[in-house]
């Protein structure tokens, strides 16, 4: 906190607010600078996520919250900029943080998640299946798979029973998970390996069953 400027006064945020209102780019610029302070407030209580960002990072992608609370504040509102600034800070931050955790949940489709019986690898689009899209350019390809994804996502906890779920979650590393084997599974869980073959089977056909109800498969 002792690198950042003191925060401004009421009456300086005002005159300074009247000059940028009046087109001066350095009365903005001080009005970002002076409120630095409040950023690294703001960023502190994120600074020991899970995903154990540094507070340069966040420092980083408040200041853009910042600069955009300074650009949209109405000078006539009766709070201060300080204020409105920090709901556009925490949310500037809040963005990243979702954007991090929808990337934990992403599976590439081409990128390998296990391997077969015979150890081939294979991929998330092996589970699912796949339409003939080649004589489709890749751009289509890949929305039609996003697509896949989105709706697997959107509707495992709600096809799935809690056992399936979890069986091929770790068997696919799926949600960020260890993926494990299906003879590991059958220890961990007290099955045979047999049976954690026929409920991932069971539960990939259900999954399939969604994207054929979608039109997506």
């Amino acid at each position: 906190m002792k690198t950042f400027e003191k925060p401004l006064s009421a009456q300086e945020e005002k005159v300074l607010l009247e000059k940028y209102r009046c087109g001066d780019m350095e009365a903005r610029n001080e009005l970002i600078e002076k409120n630095m302070r409040l950023v690294a407030h703001v960023a502190k209580k994120y600074a020991s996520t899970e995903r154990d960002y540094f507070n340069e990072d966040l420092i980083s992608v408040g200041t853009i919250g910042l600069i955009k609370a300074v650009d949209s504040f109405d000078s006539d509102r009766k709070v201060r900029l300080a204020t409105y600034a920090a709901k556009c800070i925490d949310n500037e931050i809040l963005m990243l943080l979702r954007q991090d955790k929808k990337k934990e949940r992403e599976v590439s489709m081409y990128e390998p998640i296990g391997k077969d019986k015979e150890g081939n690898e294979i991929s998330f689009k092996d589970i699912i299946g796949e339409n003939d899209y080649r004589k489709c350019p890749d751009a289509v390809e890949d929305y039609m798979f996003s697509e896949q994804i989105k709706c697997i996502y959107d509707n495992i906890d709600n096809v799935l029973t809690k056992r399936e779920k979890d069986i091929l979650k770790y068997r696919y590393g799926l949600f960020g998970t260890k993926e494990l084997t299906q003879n590991e599974l059958a220890v961990a869980l007290g099955i045979s390996r047999s049976y954690v073959s026929r409920i991932e089977k069971k539960a990939i056909e259900k999954l399939r069953g969604v994207l054929r109800q979608k039109r997506l498969l």
